[in-house]
């Protein structure tokens, strides 16, 4: 982990903290050889995945680039490039439905930089 994004963690109140850590847990554990890097000011991960703490949630973000509306709409928001899913709590970090959506991304969409 590099030390921004350590840094990054450690300042998010409970329990965003948390929810952002179980969430890079399972970007890494999905896609063991993705880059992380901290970019606009939160961790993202080659374009494709970021991870922000809001006030009240967490946000975490996914490259729709390349993807079939039908897959598109797994995700909230109305973007082109990149839409969300919204955590308010622990509990609300299905594993499962989280690690469908990130190989779904990693294996279709393309980086949302390019």
């Amino acid at each position: 982990m590099s030390i921004q994004v350590e840094k990054y963690i450690e300042r998010q109140r409970t329990p965003q903290r948390e929810i952002i850590q179980q969430l890079r847990s399972l970007i890494l554990k999905t896609c063991p050889e993705i880059k992380e890097e901290f970019k606009m000011g939160v961790p993202w991960y080659e374009g494709r995945f970021y991870v922000v703490a809001l006030k009240d949630h967490v946000n975490m973000g996914f490259s729709v680039k390349g993807l079939s509306e039908q897959e598109k709409a797994l995700f909230e928001g109305k973007g082109e490039l990149m839409r969300h899913v919204k955590f308010y709590c622990l509990e609300d970090v299905d594993k499962l439905r989280v690690k469908k959506m990130l190989k779904l991304v990693a294996e279709k969409s393309t980086c949302s930089c390019e």
